[in-house]
């Protein structure tokens, strides 16, 4: 079963997440770190954000987490609120 890791943060404003989003979009995942999909989700007006990074495997989750964790603050768009993990109970592309 599929596990997503959610986290939440505050204090991004548009241009930071415009930032960071180019950052992800051509840079590397951060050492140690298994393959994943990662979604995005910014709200500028309270500039919160929420991250959804999805694992095929316990073990892939496990890895991540370990990665994530270890990432520099200056490498995290804003102030990081919760990491919550979830199964990924459905998922669907049309």
């Amino acid at each position: 079963m599929a596990l997503a890791r959610v986290v939440t943060f505050e204090g991004i404003s548009k241009d930071r997440m415009d930032e960071m989003g180019q950052q992800i979009e051509q840079g590397e995942p951060p050492e140690g770190m298994p393959p994943a999909e990662v979604i995005v989700l910014h709200d500028p007006d309270s500039e919160r954000s929420l991250v959804v990074v999805i694992f095929e495997s316990e073990e892939d989750y496990q890895k991540g987490d370990e990665a994530l964790n270890a990432m520099s603050g200056e490498d995290t768009p804003g102030q990081r609120t919760s990491v919550t993990k979830h199964n990924v109970a459905a998922r669907m592309k049309s």
